[in-house]
């Protein structure tokens, strides 16, 4: 099988594509067409958000694909996520969503951070106190959230449900009080932020880890680290083929983003099986990293200290 075909199985015996197309922070105006054309070219996974504001463009896609004949809607794997200002009121949050698509049912909800927003703040996605900083609702917890996010497993309208931007901590938290194992918890991962320990602890609870901003940041070092040129010189591929392929090597879906058409070929298209020594290769570059506490987090939200998310690990 080809890497670009590879499915994982989650905890409800779904299978979800290990590549995805993600749209977070697509330019208004090309996500539509982004996620048609992902779709022509063979992508069954598209991955979005209520708070990326482009739900509607992602559905106009998906619609566009399937009246044209590519694709029925059950062969696709479609996420999005539950934003922290929804917290209180979680189904309104997923009648949002399939609305924005225009789908009856989503394949993936996720709970997009453990923390929950003002829901009657001064911004319906972005709340903010007077001093500028985020109007959170310290006293609500995560797990509140997440027994009524268990209530729409029956509903058909989310066909399984997750986390995202999730620690340990907040997993075992999660877990000690949930009767829903999550299916999957979306994070941010790559060789200079592997996550190891949240990778592992997943592994062992049978939470499926999917990936995002695999390449690290735009104009990343990840494309100049000499081990990642390395194996993308060996291989005969660029180094955002091996940061991506190195996901699946690891059982991890992985989501590329990108409106470009052609780049959108080639993340599905160049994908590679990496071998032993290429992943034994990234390893001695993440130990590395970890000896002298050097890793790096690109994706680092203005309320990420205060729920223990430091931009160094």
């Amino acid at each position: 099988m080809a890497a670009a075909d590879v499915r994982f199985k989650l905890n409800t015996g779904a299978e979800i594509p290990a590549l995805g197309l993600g749209t977070w922070q697509s330019a208004p105006g090309e996500v539509a067409r982004a996620v048609s054309h992902a779709i022509k070219v063979g992508y069954r996974h598209i991955d979005t958000a209520l708070c990326y504001g482009n739900e509607h463009e992602v559905g106009q896609g998906i619609k566009e694909a399937i009246d044209a004949g590519i694709v029925k809607r059950e062969e696709l794997f479609v996420t999005t996520k539950l934003w922290c200002s929804y917290h209180a009121r979680v189904e309104e949050g997923l009648e949002t969503s399939l609305k924005n698509l225009g789908l009856d049912y989503v394949d993936l909800y996720l709970m997009h951070w453990p923390l929950a927003m003002n829901p009657n703040g001064n911004h319906p996605i972005f709340p903010k106190l007077p001093d500028g900083s985020r109007d959170i609702v310290h006293e609500h917890s995560h797990v509140t959230t997440w027994k009524s996010m268990e209530k729409l497993v029956g509903s058909g309208k989310a066909r399984a449900i997750g986390v995202s931007n999730y620690s340990v901590q907040y997993l075992e938290e999660l877990l000690a009080q949930a009767t829903v194992t999550p299916a999957a918890n979306q994070i941010e991962n790559h060789p200079s932020l592997p996550q190891q320990e949240i990778v592992d602890f997943c592994n062992q609870k049978g939470i499926h880890i999917t990936a995002y901003s695999p390449l690290g940041s735009t104009g990343s070092p990840l494309f100049t680290a000499k081990p990642i040129v390395e194996v993308a010189e060996k291989r005969g591929v660029t180094p955002a083929t091996v940061l991506l392929s190195w996901h699946i090597a690891r059982g991890s879906s992985v989501l590329a983003k990108s409106v470009t058409p052609s780049r959108i070929e080639a993340n599905r298209a160049d994908l590679i099986k990496l071998d032993a020594e290429d992943i034994a290769t990234i390893k001695k570059y993440s130990d590395e990293l970890a000896a002298t506490k050097s890793f790096q987090r690109f994706v680092f939200p203005p309320f990420g200290k205060n729920f223990g998310f430091p931009d160094k690990m």
